[in-house]
């Protein structure tokens, strides 16, 4: 599928620059544009072969505007942090009298597929309806959050993006009638079964997909089950078991900290530092000399 840069080669006028970062969570693809402008501009928002959820995450100049025809204003008035909402087949415009700058994520998906992914039924009286410039301070942060990983490589942001789209579209209404059993954790064999499978993937990148499968619940029930048994969250869960991992490695070994990061699935002893200050406070290379006294 073309991007909106690919797709809108060459540049409308006064469009003088769109960037684009993709990435895929559950079979849904996620798109971070940054558009900016000088001067008035209108262009079609591309990807109406799917249906599309977007919000908007920040804009500079004058107000943006959705729009369902060329030239035709949006009936409905401006929001502030708007989300759209549209079904596959219906194309939809971008409008700005004098924006500098647009930021927007936009997610793409297949009902019917999405459906089986996550194994809850999506409805299409919930979805496949166009909404314009509607306001979910929920449903926003989900995106935002989801933009704000979508060029993270790190393993754990895998099982992170997939429970964030499984939240996104439970949040969406598509699961209103589960009964309060749906809410207990996981059962022993089941916790077992899961950790089990997760220890012996480390520190390899697990989707949530894989995950509930291996207890036949869908991903939205599983999140929570896993999360009432453990406390914690499986993108949390797999990135304080690789933390722990480092540790133990840290002090057996004398490996350099680039070594114990390219072991456990960091980038490098950059990013290794960062996730382990934010988990316990201090450097790996403090943590691992005050043990070594």
């Amino acid at each position: 599928m073309e991007t909106r840069a690919e797709r809108l080669s060459p540049l409308p006028e006064n469009v003088v620059d769109i960037s684009v970062t993709r990435r895929e969570w559950n079979g849904i693809r996620v798109d971070v544009n940054a558009t900016r402008c000088s001067g008035p501009a209108e262009h079609p928002l591309c990807l109406e072969s799917h249906t599309r959820l977007s919000a908007l995450l920040e804009e500079v100049g004058s107000p943006c505007e959705p729009r369902l025809r060329a030239g035709r204003p949006c009936p409905i008035g401006y929001v502030p942090r708007q989300l759209n909402l549209m079904p596959a087949g219906m194309p939809l415009w971008g409008y700005s009298a004098d924006s500098r700058l647009v930021r927007d994520a936009v997610l793409t998906f297949d009902l019917t597929e999405l459906g089986e992914r996550l194994g809850q039924a999506l409805s299409p009286s919930e979805l496949g309806a166009p909404r314009l410039r509607f306001a979910d301070a929920r449903l926003w942060t989900l995106l935002r959050l989801l933009a704000e990983v979508v060029d993270d490589d790190d393993p754990s942001t895998q099982l992170y993006g997939d429970g964030l789209t499984a939240a996104l579209f439970a949040a969406l209404g598509s699961r209103r009638d589960e009964s309060p059993s749906t809410r207990k954790g996981l059962t022993p064999w089941q916790l077992r079964r899961v950790l089990g499978f997760m220890e012996s993937r480390l520190p390899e990148r697990v989707e949530l997909s894989e995950l509930a499968a291996l207890v036949d619940l869908s991903q939205a029930h599983f999140s929570r089950a896993f999360k009432a048994s453990t406390g914690v969250a499986p993108y949390q869960w797999q990135l304080r078991a690789r933390l722990e991992r480092a540790q133990a490695m840290m002090l057996a070994t004398p490996a350099s900290l680039e070594q114990v990061a390219e072991v456990t699935g960091f980038a490098d002893a950059v990013h290794f530092g960062k996730a382990f200050r934010r988990a316990h406070g201090t450097t790996p290379a403090r943590w691992r000399r005050d043990r070594k006294r």
